[in-house]
């Protein structure tokens, strides 16, 4: 039998009373065991408030299969703008109640997305946007999906048009807008050409397409405005026609059938 000592002069516990013994590690704050997909650290502080938004949502949801958090919050640093969340739920949620919750007890701003585990495949399968998103997160809960790619040229039309805005709007536009705007044509580059897409491979493929020294040259709006437009809309253009090109193809098909 162990024996316990306990100060004799104590201003609690008096003679007699009843206590509960614990290892010291249960008195320790409760601690999420998060999964890391593409990240081998963050934080210490940014874990802490991951796992105070997943106590909050466990709060004031139910019936969620997982929850994973993404975006620029989870690059070295402080730099990011607000916390991007996906929770992943077969029950219909109210992503603005949810934000307003998260961000009265936690102080920062948050960008929540619902979605069904179906509509999720479904965005990894035709959308290189989300296959991105999921290449470097963190979530509550181990996930595994199966993806069968398949081409939805009407969808990446839509992606491709927002990066065009570089062409009309280069002296506007800020360093990390131009960045944004340009991993999303290399994605879909990498997407069309069957690549596997990740925020290292994009921006690799970023340096040796645009002919740069390094990532921080383009957010820093270091770019030659003459010899990047040239290059930028002559990818731009074949993505183009790439993408004009499919939508044509589905069209005759869809007419055949």
């Amino acid at each position: 039998m162990d024996q316990v000592y306990l100060p004799k002069n104590r201003p609690s516990m008096p003679t007699g009373s009843y206590v509960i013994l614990k290892s010291i590690d249960n008195l320790t704050p409760n601690k999420i065991n998060l999964t890391f997909h593409g990240i081998k650290y963050l934080e210490p502080i940014k874990l802490e408030i991951l796992n105070r938004i997943i106590k909050v949502i466990k709060q004031n949801t139910q019936d969620y299969q997982n929850i994973i958090i993404t975006g620029s919050f989870l690059n070295k640093g402080f730099s990011f703008n607000d916390i991007d969340i996906l929770v992943i739920s077969n029950v219909q949620l109210i992503p603005e109640k949810l934000s307003k919750i998260l961000e009265s007890q936690i102080g920062i701003p948050m960008h929540i997305l619902i979605l069904s585990n179906k509509e999720l495949l479904e965005g990894l399968n035709t959308d290189p946007l989300y296959e991105l998103m999921l290449s470097q997160c963190i979530s509550e809960n181990k996930f595994i999906y199966k993806i069968n790619k398949r081409i939805n040229y009407k969808l990446l039309d839509l992606h491709l048009i927002k990066s065009k805005i570089i062409i009309d709007n280069f002296d506007i536009l800020n360093g990390k807008d131009k960045y944004h705007l340009i991993r999303n044509l290399i994605a879909i580059k990498l997407f069309l050409e069957n690549r596997k897409l990740s925020s290292k491979i994009i921006d690799d493929t970023i340096l040796k397409e645009f002919k740069l020294n390094n990532i921080q040259e383009l957010k820093d709006n270091l770019l030659d405005k003459q010899s990047f437009l040239i290059k930028f809309k002559e990818i731009y253009q074949k993505l183009f026609n790439n993408i004009l090109q499919g939508i044509d193809n589905d069209s005759k098909q869809k007419q055949n059938s």
